[in-house]
Order: C-alpha cells, then structure tokens, then sequence
C-alpha cells in the first residue's frame, strides 16, 4: 500500500516539472522571438490588441516630438526673416554730411523757422509765430519768408493782431511768398481755430496741427519739434526728400515727401530724427542742388549711389550767375 502511494507521487512530481519546463521553454521562444538586434520585447497597443507590430510607447513619443518641433529664438537674437533694413554705408554718409554742414552757414541756419520768431515773446505768441512762419515757407525760399515774417513782427504777430488785419494789408506784408493770396486765406482760418478752439495757443499734438488751414505733415512735425520741443516725426520737405533718393536711404523710391518720411522712420535711428532735417535741408541748399549738384565738392563722392564726376561749387554758381 506504502509502495503504491510513493509511486503515485513521483509520478505527479514528474509530471509537475515536465509542465514546467514547457512552460520554460515556451516563454523563452515568446521573449527570443521579440529580442531582435537588441530591441525591447514589443508592445501591445491599446487600440488593437495582440498586436506584436505595435511600437514602444518611447518610439510614438519620440515621433510625436519630432513632429511638433519648435524652434524659438532668444529674446536677444534676430530673426533673419524680420530684421530691420538699413541703406549701405549710412552712417558713414551721415558723419560726411555733419562735417560739411559744420560751419552752419546756409540760408536755413540764418533764416530758417527756428530763427523768425520774436526772442522776447511770451510763449504762446512764440509758438504762434513759429506755426506762421512753416505755413509761409511752403514753396518760398527761407530768405523771401524771413522777410515776410520781419514785416509780419514789425506790424504785431499776434493772433489777436491778426484777427483785426485786414486781408489787404496781410496780403502786402507777406507778398511775394510763394501762393501768397491763399496764404492770407489760411492765416485768417487758422488764427480763428486758434482763438476759438485753443485759448490763442497752437494744438500740441500733430493729429490736431494737420486740421488747421495750410498746416501739412511736414510742418507739423516741425512745429512739434521747433515749438513745442518734442520729436513726433521726421520733417520732410524737398530737399530731405531728394537727397534721400539720391543716397538711396529709402528701400525703393519714392515719390512723395510723406512717403519718404515713413520710409525713413521705418529704419533711422529716433534720436537723429530732430537733427535730420536741419542737416539735409543745409546740404541740399548748398551742396546736393536740384539740378547740378556740386558732387566733386561732397565728401559722399565715392560712397554716394548718385554721385557725379566733375561738377564742383564753384562751377554750379557760375552756371547760377
């Protein structure tokens, strides 16, 4: 009976390690069929189950990085695609021009609307005396405005004074300025404005100065700059819209003064704005003419897209005279 019950267990015991070791030997083919040039066992999906195809959760994560990959620029860099555009040799020209412009002796250092306004005038007849003279200056040379604006303080430039002249002898004050009849018409207008809308002081701002009866862009940067001693914008009149096609300062060329100041904010540093057109319109008085620019004369001969060989000041006076 013991002989039985000894045999029975033996056999179970063979039986039990027989199943073990399939099951050993099964389990090592399931992990040698995934070990294949050193991967890991495969994975199964979520999406599709005993799917041995299905790829590490590691491998989707790192295709989904590589997909949405950013890349961002520090604060401090350039992005190459947005940089600022700047003309060729700017401020090399620009130091030339300072040097030629040293002696400030042109017509606009004497006569210019920074130089027509009564010294001794309270503030605001100052400042309405500065506005005058930019709205006489268009199309008028500065020498045929300081005359006009002489006479002009001569008589009372004031805008109360000017309310009670009449549009005769206003006409006869500032004759021969440029367009001088629409001039009188627009003095009138704006000195109304002035009383009735301003308490006798000019607008302080450039959006309220461009409503006022002869008072355009140009002037009202200039009137902000001049009068009330604030930068608001570049002043762009006909010479600082030449020359700056000429030195190609402007990206493409421009046609008119307006789009030639918003070309040239769009790159020139702020802080030259004030001084740029002070600077430009002395040049283009006494150097880089309209017609005949003494070239041979310009220290920007050499860097100057525009330069032309061989006419000097002395030969583009003689050619005046």
């Amino acid at each position: 009976m013991l002989t039985r019950t000894m045999k029975r267990a033996t056999a179970a015991a063979k039986g039990a390690g027989g199943a073990a070791e399939k099951r050993a030997a099964g389990g090592g083919r399931a992990r040698g069929a995934g070990v294949q040039d050193g991967c890991a066992p495969p994975c199964l999906s979520e999406n599709a189950p005993g799917d041995s195809t299905a790829k590490p959760p590691q491998d989707r994560e790192r295709r989904r990085r590589r997909r949405g990959l950013v890349i961002e620029y520090e604060s401090d860099s350039i992005d190459p695609k947005t940089s600022r555009w700047e003309p060729q040799s700017w401020e090399r020209q620009l130091e030339n021009i300072r040097e030629m412009r040293k002696n400030k002796d042109a017509p606009v250092d004497q006569m210019g609307a920074n130089k027509c306004f009564d010294q001794d005038a309270t503030p605001k007849v100052m400042r309405y005396q500065v506005l005058m003279s930019l709205l006489l200056s268009s199309q008028t040379k500065d020498q045929v405005t300081s005359a006009a604006m002489e006479k002009l303080r001569g008589h009372g430039l004031s805008p109360e004074n000017m309310l009670h002249t009449d549009d005769k002898t206003l006409g006869e004050l500032i004759y021969p300025v440029g367009f001088w009849k629409s001039k009188v018409k627009y003095i009138k207008q704006t000195t109304e404005l002035i009383v009735r809308q301003y308490d006798g002081d000019i607008p302080d701002n450039v959006a309220e100065l461009v409503k006022l009866p002869g008072i355009g862009p140009k002037m009202a940067h200039l009137i902000m700059d001049i009068a009330w001693n604030k930068v608001s914008g570049i002043g762009v009149d006909t010479h600082v819209h030449r020359i700056a096609n000429r030195l190609k300062w402007v990206k493409k060329e421009t046609k008119a003064p307006e789009e030639t100041r918003v070309a040239l904010e769009s790159w020139l540093p702020r802080e030259l704005w004030s001084e740029i057109n002070w600077l430009l319109v002395g040049f283009g008085q006494q150097i880089c003419l309209p017609v005949s620019p003494c070239c041979s004369d310009c220290l920007n001969q050499d860097i100057c897209p525009s330069a032309r060989r061989g006419t000097s000041k002395a030969k583009a006076q003689n050619k005046a005279q």
